[in-house]
């Protein structure tokens, strides 16, 4: 079976956001109630006032899904790549402060999950029988985010995560794949849906978003969709059906019929005779040592770190960043040294763009702290807000700032490797001082830790294409074709066709003629990069395309649609002649503009016999 599982190294995000409620006033401490501590396990941080014990068990369930995770999906090392901090609470008085509100009253929940971009949490409540369920399908998908290079449609999604959110573990055997007795009750009492319709649920479809007997349908039936998978071996049979659907564009029903050999229609009769029998398999792993609790670290916190880390959730809600701001401040107000809450201040503060008030916050939690990746990373972060993305183009003091920048950046990945978007930060920074090659490496690193992050594996392309290798920008940006992201989606389009130009330029010696008879002359790959042709005046004879690397200090816009760059490269400052600045190739950026000032640019140009130029390509840096 686990050759089967193997396919997901080679094929390779629901992502549930919800907003947390604090209480109002102080931060949170419970005097003289039971010691909040922090139980540290190979791969986990678990910040708990239930006890020690219910803090390693946390801790110990954790490890042991990743373990299996890891196992099932023969991977040597399974990559997490947004930090995780889980809190359990002991009561759910306790957990109701970090519950999202519905009615403007808090909600019933045993577990909740929130995501974000530096940082995620997982709550969960000690007091009630099962608080696993809803967190372990979360935490799944956080792993499939992490190891899987593509995302999949919704049904295989939330059928993974179901698949792997009802493991159950003890001493000596972690098991996977067990049917929960409510897909059963679900499935029984509200039908099924037919396959062919299960599988054309899309992230945007009204089944997968509007709560009610559908919705609710969708998520049992891919459950046991994927036992069902599971048991019969039929994962390469997926991943056929997938390159049928996505590669080759097959329909969905007809796709089903040769991928799997069946009819929809047998392929529903075949899952509700499986369901009907109730038997399924399971699979017994051996607990691994790193799930074993014995070996876990215990510290006492003090009450303003546990307040620290309430805080720090109510920071990372956005609609409540004012009140974590508060929380930050009273608990400096008794304890003036905590790194925690200065370094909270200044992402607090950084987030309201109140620039030099973060940088406070972040200078004193670096001096409290100076081994807190985080603080590393916030404070390039906030170098980079501050200028505008612009760094680097300010001179020497721009250059001194690049050089910090890069310095702390380096510092948060020697602090925590897996920390994906000090890497993709890091590759900004190499990119602005002209290091492109180097940049690809590093982001590269980004895409492996992270690779289903859509706008890494973006940016990703945009650097191969800014170093020159169009070929390598075409295949990643391939995988990111059919994002559900219409924003996203377009500007991929744009890229493509860049890149597309950018390949034609290279095969037919740098130049590129408009299409015969094309009827869009405004559609990117008929641009037209010569100077346009005059009649009865010879066309002069064009050089094969020079590269120049220098400052561009103006341009020139005044004859539509050309324009004339005023480059700066060393010594030398050259007029650079752009017929149609509409329809040229750009890399690093969706489109020129005439505003540029001081910005560095890299330009592929041809030179007439007569001293003519004229641009092909303008690279931003």
């Amino acid at each position: 079976m686990r050759n089967c599982v193997g396919w997901f190294r080679c094929v390779p995000r629901f992502l549930l956001v919800l907003l947390v409620v604090p209480f109002y006033g102080a931060p949170v401490v419970f005097g003289g109630e039971p010691q909040w501590v922090e139980v540290r396990s190979p791969n986990f941080s678990v910040v708990t006032d239930a006890g020690e014990k219910r803090g390693r068990e946390v801790a110990m369930r954790f490890e042991q899904m990743r373990a299996a995770f890891g196992t099932l999906m023969t991977k040597a090392k399974v990559n997490l790549p947004i930090p995780l901090q889980i809190v359990a609470f002991r009561s759910t008085k306790e957990m109701r402060q970090v519950a999202p509100l519905w009615n403007g009253k808090p909600t019933q929940m045993a577990g909740l999950f929130q995501g974000g971009t530096d940082r995620s949490f997982i709550m969960l409540d000690m007091s009630v029988e099962n608080p696993w369920t809803v967190v372990f399908h979360e935490y799944a998908h956080q792993l499939m985010n992490g190891n899987m290079q593509v995302q999949f449609d919704p049904w295989f999604e939330e059928g993974f995560a179901e698949y792997f959110s009802s493991i159950e573990v003890d001493s000596k055997q972690t098991r996977v794949g067990k049917v929960p007795h409510d897909e059963y009750v679900i499935l029984q009492q509200l039908g099924m849906m037919r396959i062919a319709d299960l599988f054309q649920v899309q992230q945007h479809s009204q089944t997968y978003n509007e709560s009610g007997d559908h919705r609710t349908t969708f998520y049992a039936q891919s459950g046991m969709l994927t036992h069902y998978i599971y048991d019969n071996q039929l994962l390469p049979k997926v991943a056929t059906y997938f390159d049928l659907k996505e590669n080759k564009h097959v329909p969905v029903e007809e796709a089903i019929q040769q991928a799997f050999g069946m009819s929809p229609a047998q392929f529903d009769k075949a899952l509700r005779e499986y369901t009907a029998s109730g038997r399924y398999r399971y699979y017994a792993l051996p607990t691994q040592a790193s799930a074993s609790a014995d070996n876990y670290t215990v510290m006492p916190m003090k009450p303003e770190d546990a307040s620290g880390v309430l805080a720090d959730i109510h920071l990372h809600s956005p609609d409540y960043q004012d009140r974590a701001l508060g929380e930050f401040q009273e608990i400096l107000k008794s304890d003036p040294n905590n790194a925690a809450a200065c370094r909270g201040l200044g992402y607090a503060y950084l987030q309201k763009r109140d620039f030099s008030q973060a940088g406070e916050y972040f200078k004193r939690a670096s001096q409290l702290d100076s081994k807190d990746p985080r603080v590393h990373y916030y404070n390039a972060l906030l170098t980079v807000r501050e200028s505008g993305f612009r760094i680097g183009a300010d001179g020497q003091d721009g250059a001194n700032k690049l050089e910090e920048m890069t310095k702390e950046l380096e510092t948060s990945i020697s602090l925590d490797p897996n920390f994906a978007d000090s890497y993709a930060l890091l590759a900004f920074a190499q990119t602005t001082t002209g290091d492109s090659a180097k940049a690809v490496v590093t982001m590269q690193k980004a895409v492996a830790l992270n690779p289903r992050n859509e706008e890494y594996v973006f940016d990703l392309a945009n650097l191969y294409l800014a170093n020159r290798q169009p070929d390598q920008a075409a295949a990643v940006l391939q995988s990111i074709r059919s994002t559900a992201n219409p924003q996203l989606a377009a500007r991929v389009a744009a890229m493509l066709a860049q890149v597309q130009r950018f390949q034609q330029v290279a095969a037919g010696g740098g130049v590129l003629t408009q299409r015969e008879g094309a009827e869009d002359s405004n559609h990117p790959t008929n641009a037209n990069v010569q100077s346009p042709a005059v009649p009865g005046k010879p066309q002069p004879k064009w050089s094969a395309p020079k590269f120049v690397r220098g400052v561009l200090s103006g341009v020139n816009c005044s004859a539509e649609p050309a324009a004339v760059l005023t480059l700066v490269s060393g010594a030398k400052t050259l007029k650079l002649n752009l017929a149609d600045r509409n329809h040229v190739i750009m890399i690093g950026a969706d489109q020129f503009s005439c505003a540029w000032r001081n910005q560095k640019v890299a330009v592929n140009y041809r030179e007439s016999e007569a001293g003519e130029t004229s641009v092909v390509s303008v690279e931003i840096q």
